[in-house]
């Protein structure tokens, strides 16, 4: 029987992949950069295929032993075709079969979602959000993505588009997004807005993220209150989905979620103060369980649900 699955996040900045065992174990991890092949869709795929085989050999496994692979790209993803149709912070991918493409190259059978779908997959079945029949689950990193569980069952929406939070726009009059809209909400809190967010408020241009955390461990008052500043746009952010969806949690994973001493309360209070009452005090934030393993994990959800 087969009983392995390899799972692909694909990320504006890295790459991961891992071998997942029966029970949602991670037994292989491997990743490399995006920076490289991203300038080329061939080269990309071409990079996807080898690491995927590599993986599968460093798990000492055969083909015959994977029932598929699952690979979560942070964009629009038509899962039912397998077409990648567009991700804002990867050039040169516009409606690419990516399923067809692949599976002539590694002789495996293959399934492409969005990258956060995949996450919350993972979460919902095995991590912060098992048991909850109604929430949301969103990503920050060098984007902002989010998918929804509603009445215990992943919402794709009428086209497989549903859940992309990052775009909903918060100012008609803000910042220009990677997705051709001003003001969205990745154009607040995602990686480079937070960079130049840190850079304003710390008035050092080039800090690091993880700069301000360590600062804001030992007390800063500038790095603090960038932190306080962040959460706050995220808070804000969310008030709208609060209101219309009505969530038991909202489930935040991503790089900057590592620094959830300084930003889960504020956010939840910010969301408290501004959301409708009933929804405002119905929620819970939690981070995400599985941080950096979530999408290949999520990979073998969607790999075994899609074989059922």
């Amino acid at each position: 029987m087969k009983k392995y699955v390899v799972g692909v996040d694909v990320g504006g900045t890295n790459i991961k992949l891992g071998v997942v065992g029966p029970s949602g174990q991670v037994i292989v991890r491997n990743s490399f950069a995006t920076k490289p092949f991203a300038s080329s869709r061939i080269k990309l795929i071409d990079a996807l295929a080898r690491e995927i085989e590599a993986s599968i050999i460093s798990a000492g496994l055969t083909k015959k032993q994977i029932a598929g692979v699952g690979i979560g790209f942070p964009g629009l993803v038509d899962y039912e075709k397998g077409v990648v149709r567009f991700l804002p912070n990867i050039p040169g991918w516009s409606n690419v079969h990516l399923k067809s493409i692949l599976q002539k190259e590694i002789k495996l059978p293959v399934f492409v979602d969005n990258d956060v779908k995949i996450i919350t997959l993972a979460e919902s079945k095995f991590g912060a959000g098992r048991g909850v029949k109604n929430l949301v689950c969103m990503t920050l990193g060098t984007g902002v993505g989010a998918a929804l569980i509603l009445n215990g069952e992943l919402y794709r929406g009428e086209d497989n588009a549903a859940g992309e939070l990052g775009h909903v726009p918060l100012n008609e009059h803000g910042p220009k997004c990677n997705c051709g809209g001003f003001g969205c909400f990745e154009a607040y809190v995602g990686n480079r807005a937070l960079l130049a967010l840190a850079s304003r408020v710390m008035g050092k241009k080039g800090i690091s993220i993880e700069d301000t955390f360590a600062l804001a461990q030992k007390g800063n008052k500038k790095a603090l209150l960038f932190w306080k500043t962040a959460a706050q746009h995220i808070g804000n952010g969310l008030v709208g989905i609060v209101n219309l969806l009505n969530p038991r949690m909202i489930i935040i994973g991503g790089g900057i979620s590592h620094n959830e001493k300084f930003l889960f309360k504020t956010i939840a209070d910010t969301i408290q103060s501004r959301a409708m009452s009933l929804q405002g005090s119905a929620f819970k934030v939690r981070r995400a369980q599985f941080k950096d393993d979530a999408g290949i994990i999520g990979a073998y959800v969607l790999v075994t649900n899609a074989q059922k």
